[in-house]
């Protein structure tokens, strides 16, 4: 609780920093702008911080994305003409306007996840039961991966924008003046709180990251639950996929997704999930998320050159884990 307090006083402050910084008349703008990007950063840091938890890790995160959004696009594509050849004409035409285009990206999304657990999957078991280092596994995938998708794409960028546009007119839009994206990673938040807090799934998470050889004696099934973390894992960034897609109207099969497993885990362990494994919460793993959204967008409006912007973000991730460290060692010496 006392590093949750410590985080969100810092976070507190990248706001207050923000406020100070930002053009009143760009207040609302600027707003809606953070909050579309918070919803976006924060599904994948859910992903990466229930894997942590657990005792595992996944570099392969950012190459999972790219693959994933370029599944979604070959199914988009291909679904529309498929669809209809598939359904009886006339009822095709007494469909509604939304109805058919719900019914393509319901199915896209579908196969979308279908191969985001499969990748997952994978992992999990190479990590469990081949007993392969996860450091070793997720690097490799990371290669694989982004091979794969470059490969389905042809390399070439899918023309993908027209197919998407009304869903990127509802995702990029709000709702009670709070971000459609924002609604989404509210509700990933509250479905992953009641997993990982409230239920004997999420103990089991914890017990087998505090101490994975007690939890085996202790009955766990510590494999299993090992690679469904590694499964929720590339869950979370197949879904963060699709919307990058429908955002951004484009895939680059050799650049979309790419670092984002580091963002992904740095935005967990700021939050509080250790990288030893046992602690964290999914509050801290949405405060960690949006410490990464807020710190950016400071450095732009203080003048900083984007090219340093990665320098200022890793300096700071490197300042709080070092007092971290130094708040853990203090701890440990009063106790």
């Amino acid at each position: 609780m006392k590093k949750l307090l410590g985080i969100f006083v810092f976070l507190l402050f990248l706001y207050v920093c923000i406020l100070i910084a930002t053009n009143p008349a760009r207040w609302a703008n600027n707003h809606f702008n953070l909050g579309q990007r918070i919803g976006l950063s924060g599904i994948l840091c859910l992903g990466a911080g229930l894997l942590i938890i657990t005792g595992g890790v996944d570099l392969s995160i950012g190459s999972v994305v790219g693959l994933c959004a370029v599944v979604f696009c070959w199914l988009v594509l291909r679904l529309q003409v498929w669809v209809p050849e598939s359904v009886p004409e006339g009822l095709v035409d007494s469909m509604g306007t939304w109805i058919l285009p719900f019914l393509i990206f319901s199915l896209a999304t579908l196969g979308v996840l279908a191969v985001a657990g499969l990748v997952g999957f994978f992992n999990g078991i190479l990590v469990t039961y081949v007993r392969v280092q996860a450091f070793v596994v997720t690097l490799c995938g990371l290669f694989l991966y982004r091979g794969v998708a470059r490969f389905l794409a042809g390399d070439e960028i899918p023309r993908i924008a027209g197919s998407v546009a009304d869903l990127n007119e509802f995702f990029t839009g709000e709702f009670l003046e709070v971000p459609i994206y924002l609604w989404l990673l509210l509700v990933l938040f509250a479905i992953t709180s009641v997993f990982l807090h409230l239920t004997i799934f999420g103990r089991y998470f914890y017990a087998i990251g505090s101490n994975e050889r007690a939890a085996r004696y202790s009955g766990i099934g510590v494999d299993f639950y090992k690679v469904l973390a590694y499964v929720l894992c590339s869950g979370f960034a197949g879904i963060y996929a699709v919307m990058h897609v429908i955002h951004f109207n484009s895939v680059v099969p050799s650049e979309t997704g790419s670092f984002l497993e580091l963002y992904a885990i740095a935005g967990a362990v700021l939050g509080g999930c250790s990288l030893r494994g046992g602690e964290g919460s999914t509050v801290g793993m949405i405060i960690g998320a949006t410490i990464l959204v807020l710190l950016p967008n400071l450095t732009n409006m203080w003048g900083i050159r984007s090219e340093l912007e990665p320098t200022v973000v890793g300096g700071a991730l490197l300042i709080c884990a070092v007092i971290d460290e130094l708040l853990r060692r203090w701890r440990a010496g009063r106790g």
